[in-house]
């Protein structure tokens, strides 16, 4: 089966433009001190730049990190009513919504990703500082009255202060707005670095909450390399807290970079989500949809099922769906409407997927289709699925974060969940059944924090995310998300005369 690639076309005025951005500190665009800047060159169209951006030093870090805490310890922005935050976030998130071509196209270029996929995405980070600026009024604390009679308990709910936020390179402004506007919805001021691949969509955000009115220092952009800029903001005395989004060896570094200061953290890190088929089954939906989360934006995400549980009984049935959808995957430019797969972000990253399916070719797995790159000289792959696989592989345990699907079997629901949760990982879990009992039964014993029962693509900001063991610790979104971005000041009111202690009955 052969599956079709869609020629990306150089001349295209949108990949030839020249975007030379600048960092968003105090409120105003600047370069790196040092000058230096980088450059992203196209994984889709070797030799040409879609953007280039600041290399932030330490200097230019800590300079943002002093802009963030002055506006949090002197600024209006702590002091203000939830009202009046809110108004801000909502004009904020109309920005958004003005500009989704713009940033959809940044995002495309720089990421790799088909333009319809990243419309979409700045589509819902509009929607997420909608729904976070409509909670910022109903923020409380509580009271206790039953304490006694000559006594009364508060508790405050305060901002933590200033929050550094490093996001990834797969979806650069979604997972930034999982996180700045429930920090800065609770009152905190915020220093974000986003990927040194994907930086223009992040910079153009703080542009534009620069249009929307907000305070200088309440959202500063630093552009750079993990070390120094991602370092400087996890280990700093003067930033409160660190949420880090990426990889498992990265966020230990950043855990230990946090340690001596002892500020919170944060962190989503990666996942190699199961999804589990039933016999019972829907399995013409299933099959769309397992396809759509493993080969969906290349496979490079974190909740990605890329892990297929599937009933023995049902097995051939089921894979011969999904390889029958993957030969008709349209692999290549993402600028084009019917490219449904685009380029994976880099060469090393392109590497890696190569590495895990050459090894799992040699530990004697069964390559059903893909296992090759496609197009000439892009970073194209295309969709892989493995089958006769067994658990101590490396295809099966680790994050492979490319469009590559490895399939198990199980014969009792026992065994499913077992086999789902004998990972490290436990970011996301998907149960197809249409037994809602039984599905919901297998879900319950799946330990991961985002899940879903026939479906996997679908989310709602309502609800809270994160994820279980390995994949990170704390919770976004949802009226929870605010937790992660608050302290909580207990305070005991005495009304009444307290009795003397020892020495003062004399």
């Amino acid at each position: 089966m052969t599956v079709r690639f869609i020629e990306p076309r150089r001349d295209d005025p949108r990949v030839t433009e020249n975007r030379r951005y600048k960092m968003v500190i105090n409120g105003k665009s600047v370069d790196a001190a040092s000058g230096k800047t980088i450059k992203r060159e196209s994984s889709v169209h070797p030799g040409l730049f879609v953007g280039e951006w600041p290399e932030a030093s330490r200097e230019d870090v800590e300079t943002a990190i002093l802009a963030a805490r002055q506006a949090f310890d002197e600024g209006p922005w702590p002091r203000m009513s939830g009202k009046e935050r809110a108004s801000y976030m909502f004009a904020l998130s109309a920005k958004i919504k003005e500009h989704v071509e713009e940033l959809a196209l940044i995002e495309s270029l720089e990421v790799g990703k088909t333009l319809a996929g990243a419309r979409g995405e700045m589509n819902h980070s509009a929607d997420l500082w909608h729904f976070a600026a409509g909670l910022v009024r109903a923020l409380e604390g509580t009271t206790h009255n039953e304490i006694g009679g000559n006594a009364l308990g508060l508790v405050l709910r305060e901002p933590i202060g200033v929050v550094g936020i490093i996001t990834p390179w797969n979806y650069p402004l979604v997972i930034g707005s999982e996180r700045m506007p429930w920090a800065i919805g609770a009152g905190c001021t915020v220093v974000i670095k986003p990927s040194e691949f994907t930086s223009g969509s992040t910079i153009r955000f703080g542009e534009l909450a620069r249009e929307a009115g907000l305070p200088d220092g309440v959202i500063n952009v630093v552009t750079g390399y993990g070390n120094p800029a991602g370092q400087v903001l996890a280990e700093h005395p003067l930033t409160d807290m660190i949420a880090f989004t990426g990889s498992q060896r990265v966020g230990r570094q950043i855990g230990a970079f946090a340690a001596p200061t002892i500020k919170r953290v944060g962190l989503e890190l990666g996942g190699k989500g199961p999804q589990v088929v039933f016999a019972d089954a829907d399995l013409d939906a299933a099959a769309d949809q397992v396809s759509s989360s493993i080969f969906g934006n290349q496979g490079q995400t974190c909740i990605a099922g890329s892990r297929l549980i599937v009933e023995k009984s049902v097995e051939k049935e089921f894979v011969d769906r999904l390889t029958k959808i993957a030969a008709k995957v349209s692999v290549g430019d993402p600028l084009n409407a019917d490219t449904n797969v685009g380029a994976l972000i880099n060469k090393t990253q392109l590497e890696k997927v190569e590495g895990y399916v050459d090894a799992g070719r040699k530990a004697g797995a069964e390559m059903v289709i893909g296992g090759d790159r496609i197009g000439n000289g892009g970073l194209f792959y295309t969709p892989t699925i493995f089958t006769g696989v067994r658990p101590d592989m490396s295809i099966v345990r680790d994050e492979i974060f490319g469009p590559v699907l490895a399939v198990q079997t199980f014969t009792t629901r026992d065994e499913a969940i077992r086999m789902a949760n004998d990972t490290i990982y436990g970011l996301s879990g998907m149960v197809w059944s249409l037994n809602i009992n039984n599905a919901l039964q297998t879900i319950r014993g799946i330990r991961a924090g985002r899940c879903w029962v026939n479906g996997t693509r679908e989310g709602v900001t309502e609800m809270p995310i994160g994820g279980y063991k390995q994949s990170g610790q704390g919770r976004e979104l949802g009226f929870k998300g605010f937790d992660e971005y608050s302290e909580f000041k207990n305070i005991y009111v005495n009304l009444g005369v307290s009795e003397p202690w020892g020495p003062a009955r004399g």
